[in-house]
């Protein structure tokens, strides 16, 4: 276990070093000039002085020194002016820096995220338990063609829907915003269905081989009640999948939710990730995806180590 912790933290810095090149090599390609506001172009003069200040007129110097304050390392090197991780400032909202944007925003995409995945866990291994205990039933015909749905539908198109139908229509929840659970329910359960689906497709097929198997069989043979047969000894093998899925899933619901933030009006991390791609903020996108790639690479350490909790032979 300690083994696999320190292999990962120490792969942690190269795979970041890695997607922090890839990500400055598409930014900088990215057409347009951040120093531009609502199409608006600065004498030329002020354009000079600020593309100088920002490293913008060399892209080596930018690569460097940015990835100099991100990494840390100038704050170890005794810079402290600023934060640890120093993300800098944004390009195009004054009086910002993209610390700023992710410390007011980025909570926001990360309750929307953990709200969507632990509605998906429970819709899909209830809809998983009861496919598996019910084969070719109508229940089980039900819940995969729910999956299929949830699967196939794009999220901005379901969003739209449940916006329709229960805001506009019902008036249940609000259009948009946030502050209370009714602002989440909504853009929770739009960004949950696809995770949903895939999580009962799992646990469907993990149940029905677990209850196809030999000790299950020898449960019953006990004489121990269907409902403990079922969700003590069958579920437990059969969440490992969905546990191996539930890493990547996790960080995907938190940093893929630009869609629906979007929909909803959600002020989230997402809003300044567009913005930034559409106006080549470029220190807002490698801020944003640095983040997000350092929670993907956690969440699946996480993962690993609960997987071998679960199921110590895969130590």
């Amino acid at each position: 276990m300690t083994k696999l912790v320190v292999w990962r933290l120490i792969q942690l810095p190269i795979i970041l070093f890695a997607v922090y090149t890839t990500t400055f090599a598409l930014a900088w390609l990215i057409p347009g000039n951040p120093l531009e506001k609502d199409g608006r172009r600065p004498p030329p003069e002020v354009m000079e002085a600020m593309a100088e200040n920002y490293n913008l007129n060399d892209p080596v110097d930018f690569y460097t020194g940015y990835l100099w304050k991100a990494s840390g390392v100038a704050w170890l090197s005794g810079d402290r002016n600023g934060p640890v991780f120093n993300f800098g400032p944004s390009l195009r909202h004054e009086n910002w820096t993209v610390n700023e944007i992710l410390a007011s925003q980025l909570p926001v995409s990360i309750i929307l995220g953990l709200s969507a995945i632990i509605i998906a866990i429970v819709l899909g291994i209830t809809a998983g338990v009861l496919g598996a205990a019910w084969p070719r039933s109508r229940i089980d015909v039900l819940t995969i063609l729910i999956s299929l749905v949830g699967i196939s539908i794009p999220t901005f198109v379901v969003g739209v829907v449940l916006l329709l139908v229960f805001s506009v229509w019902l008036e249940w929840f609000p259009v948009g915003g946030w502050g209370t659970w009714k602002h989440i329910a909504l853009p929770a359960v739009t960004l949950s269905l696809p995770f949903a689906a895939y999580i009962a497709q799992f646990t469907r097929s993990g149940m029905i081989e677990q209850l196809a198997s030999d000790h299950i069989r020898t449960a019953r043979a006990k004489g121990l009640p269907e409902r403990v047969v079922v969700m003590k000894h069958a579920l437990k093998n059969a969440f490992l999948p969905v546990l191996s899925y539930l890493g990547p899933a996790t960080a995907a619901a938190m940093t893929g939710s630009f869609v629906v933030e979007k929909v909803f009006a959600v002020p989230g991390i997402g809003t300044h990730f567009v913005d930034a791609v559409l106006g080549k903020d470029i220190t807002v996108l490698m801020g944003i995806v640095l983040v997000y790639a350092t929670m993907l690479i956690l969440f699946n350490l996480l993962v690993d180590v609960a997987y071998r909790f679960v199921d110590p032979r895969a130590s």
